[in-house]
């Protein structure tokens, strides 16, 4: 266990409590599963699918594998809490991703990922990428989300952001106070209407 993924694992723990017990969680984009592992230890009588594109060659947790590019294998409504740990920004569409992600939770999503608002922001969390996932083979194609995009998105199909954090504590050091501002952890509720929806009945 590293240090960066044992300080997101602290602040999920935060955001975690939060929420009803869920039956059925997805790890989306479970890499080795370390975090896979850490769920079923808090939600001991759930069903935890961890899912991946790719198997590592040393693992927690077996992953299963899906082709990448392609909606996720289950039916709407699958899960009660669907969680991804700095994946979206290696998809080839996050917002792609966001939708299915939308599409198989029935009450929950929690995001870990990263923002920018500043050209330089971008530029450090590039380098981060890359010297983070080269020796995995993860392609890193910079798909950052900008400010609160991401959010306005879920919120336009029917989501609350329940908590972020953010910054978020994910180094430690002058590096932490370069970059924490670029680190964030999000956990969005279903709600009943889309944004859009809400708006309209509001005037």
């Amino acid at each position: 266990m590293n240090a960066y993924r044992r300080r997101i694992w602290q602040e999920f723990c935060v955001l975690i409590k939060k929420i009803d017990t869920p039956a059925k969680i997805l790890d989306f984009g479970c890499g080795d599963g370390w975090f896979a592992s850490k769920l079923q230890g808090c939600f001991t009588r759930a069903f935890l699918v961890p899912l991946d594109v790719k198997r590592r060659e040393r693992l927690v947790i077996e992953p299963v594998i899906f082709s990448a590019g392609e909606k996720l294998p289950f039916n709407d409504g699958d899960f009660d809490l669907v969680y991804a740990v700095d994946v979206l920004h290696h998809c080839h569409s996050p917002e792609f991703y966001l939708d299915e992600l939308s599409r198989v939770s029935r009450r929950y999503i929690l995001i870990k990922d990263h923002t920018w608002r500043r050209r330089w922001e971008f530029w450090a969390l590039a380098i981060l990428d890359e010297l983070g996932n080269r020796r995995f083979g993860i392609p890193s194609p910079q798909h950052y989300q900008y400010s609160n995009d991401w959010s306005e998105f879920l919120a336009a199909r029917g989501w609350r952001l329940s908590r972020m954090i953010h910054p978020c504590r994910c180094h430690v050091g002058i590096l932490g106070a370069l970059t924490n501002r670029l680190q964030y952890i999000a956990l969005y509720e279903r709600v009943e209407l889309p944004l859009e929806e809400t708006k309209l009945q509001s005037r």
